[in-house]
């Protein structure tokens, strides 16, 4: 039986997480990259709105944005591949 993920798009994060984590679900955990959280600081500061950590991450992906991470091995080559020279 396939195990849903847990989404943390809470603005509890930490507390989400631990609770998780103490009951053992952390298998899918999913916690926001910390772009969205950037994006979302400099959308609310923009426009004076607030905005979820969900709506700014969807958004994100809808433009394009994809989650990289440094434990990636080709996190190195997609970056440098993305620059212009």
């Amino acid at each position: 039986m396939k195990q849903k993920s847990v989404k943390l798009y809470t603005d509890k994060v930490l507390e989400t997480f631990y609770n998780n984590l103490l009951n053992g679900h952390v298998d899918n955990l999913h916690i926001p990259h910390s772009d969205v959280f950037y994006v979302r600081a400099a959308c609310e500061a923009h426009y004076g709105a607030k905005f979820t950590l969900k709506h700014v991450e969807d958004a994100m992906i809808a433009e394009g944005w994809k989650e990289r991470s440094y434990s990636d091995p080709n996190y190195e080559t997609k970056v440098k591949s993305k620059r212009v020279r």
